[in-house]
């Protein structure tokens, strides 16, 4: 499969598009491990101001190209910046304008909410004039002002995830990663916590976020980039990807022999089939003759109960495109 086009689906007159210098800059991306090569000559661009989405199957090499975006891991060769510096060179730099918040929060739990945010705004040095002030205003932005003075021990985990979010945002960093923010977390917390980024987004913040959950990264990303073996296999934007790649989507509850599966993958119009106990799943390439002709061989194999014809979703493009679905 060809580069997709880094830069596709970015529109005309957003401040993604206007942006001179990207927020993130990936060149010729390559990370080897002995003979296994976890990232492939990977070259992308985030854009000043967007919400991103990086996803991929366990094993895809999104993990490894996180590690060298946040400068945890070096690369075999290529390069990484943000905003313009360079993550292996300028490391000290690019920790002032980023802010993470890793898929294990990582908290102090014997201390309080504030006493966290205390330590980590020393860390960062914050002005002792202004960090009063900024660790109030991070525990109303995440809702947590009631319990500054609670233990973190003493927190669900969707306090938590609101709690590091606050964390990664206290030092004002321009760009913020976001490891799978709303994992583990209730109903009710994960909508807050996508409140919280749609804020960041408007405020001119670019985030990265990596996320196993596709409503999620249909609900907030402006772009989003599929990575698989590597590589990058496709990017753009949520809209555009489904309407590229995704046709209709056939569900079909019946009992059907194995052996017809072969029949209806070369009927015309027909991209995939997949059986699941008596579910059967195929994509088309949206034309309307293949639907009949679906029917009409499983009518004459089995028993139909019901058909349900409806538009693709984002679980449907990233099956197509990796032969997986994001949990395995």
């Amino acid at each position: 499969m060809s580069q997709p086009t880094v830069r596709a689906g970015i529109p005309a007159g957003s401040p993604a598009a206007d942006a001179a210098q990207p927020a993130i800059a990936i060149q010729h991306l390559t990370k080897q491990f002995g003979a296994y090569r976890a990232v492939d000559d990977l070259t992308l661009e985030i854009a000043a101001g967007e919400i991103f989405g990086l996803l991929g199957p366990n094993g895809s090499g999104k993990t490894t190209t996180i590690n060298m975006i946040s400068g945890l891991s070096s690369p075999t060769s290529g390069t990484v910046t943000i905003l313009g510096l360079d993550v292996r060179h300028q490391s000290r730099q690019v920790r002032a304008i980023l802010g993470a918040v890793a898929q294990e929060t990582a908290l102090y739990e014997e201390l309080s909410a504030w006493d966290n945010l205390d330590f980590h705004a020393d860390l960062y040095g914050i002005p002792p004039r202004e960090k009063r002030a900024r660790i109030a205003r991070t525990l109303d932005l995440v809702q947590l002002t009631d319990r500054k003075d609670s233990r973190v021990s003493a927190f669900s985990g969707g306090m938590k995830r609101r709690l590091a979010l606050g964390r990664a945002l206290l030092h004002e960093p321009q760009v913020i990663y976001l490891d799978e923010p709303t994992l583990g977390v209730d109903v009710q917390s994960r909508r807050a916590i996508w409140d919280y980024i749609l804020t960041l987004k408007a405020q001119g913040r670019t985030v990265l976020l990596t996320t196993n959950y596709l409503e999620e990264a249909q609900e907030l990303c402006d772009r989003l980039a599929i990575i698989d073996h590597g590589k990058l296999i496709a990017i753009d934007t949520p809209a555009h990807l489904k309407s590229t790649y995704g046709g209709n989507v056939v569900e079909i509850e019946t009992t059907v022999p194995t052996q017809a599966l072969a029949e209806l993958r070369a009927l015309p119009g027909v991209r995939t089939v997949a059986l699941d106990g008596t579910r059967l799943h195929i994509v088309t390439d949206g034309c309307g003759n293949a639907v009949p002709a679906i029917v009409n061989v499983l009518s004459r194999e089995g028993d139909l109960t019901q058909i349900l014809i409806r538009e693709p979703n984002l679980d449907d493009v990233f099956l197509l495109l990796t032969g997986k679905d994001l949990r395995d």
